[in-house]
């Protein structure tokens, strides 16, 4: 029986490819042409190997939150100190926020896929899948500061997880907008008091 023809491209690659152009262009603008020079890939075989332009933004979406869910959570565990550990990951956010091909992009899901969430269910249940990854392993992260002992018992840990976030969301807004790094650490760095307050003086 003869072997299939190998593919003539790295599909991590050409994917890798798609999600920075998005990331740059957002959904709506990145052509399909825009997409095709971005992974050397000819239309067909674009189509073949990634689906329609929708299906390649989703795509990017999905491995935007899997790779989320395997990075925030040894990069907040490094820290024993919560309030060191949210740090880190604000910092990591900002430093990767920050980047861009002719500047600062932010993020590509919470800074692309809100103006297409409103008319697009699939593109709506995307942004909102990678928000409450981010929400979840905050809150667990809070937790075990609960149980160890840096937050009080009963602490509401889903809505102070969820605060954070918003702090993190809007940090890559901020630096898509133009923010530089030194406003960006004025707003983590007013997040970060509060939640130390709530560290040094559990009720």
């Amino acid at each position: 029986m003869p072997r299939g023809r190998p593919r003539a491209y790295d599909p991590a690659a050409a994917q890798a490819a798609l999600a920075a152009e998005f990331r740059h262009q957002g959904f709506a603008a990145a052509s399909l042409d825009d997409l095709s020079r971005a992974t050397g890939l000819a239309r067909p075989s674009l189509y073949a190997g990634f689906g329609d332009k929708q299906a390649m933004y989703l795509r990017s979406l999905a491995d935007l939150d899997r790779f989320v869910a395997s990075a925030l959570p040894p990069l907040l565990e490094r820290q024993a100190d919560v309030v060191d550990a949210v740090a880190a990951l604000f910092d990591a956010a900002t430093c990767l926020y920050l980047t861009g091909r002719d500047g600062p992009e932010g993020c590509l899901a919470l800074c692309t896929a809100p103006a297409e969430a409103a008319t697009d269910p699939a593109i709506r249940h995307a942004l909102a899948k990678v928000i409450a990854t981010i929400d979840s392993l905050l809150a667990d992260r809070l937790a075990r500061a609960v149980q160890d002992g840096q937050l009080a018992a009963g602490t509401d840990v889903d809505a102070l997880g969820a605060a954070l976030a918003a702090i993190q969301h809007s940090l890559a807004v901020r630096a898509r907008a133009g923010a530089d790094r030194a406003s960006l650490d004025r707003l983590t760095g007013a997040a970060l008091d509060l939640l130390r307050r709530a560290v040094s003086s559990p009720a």
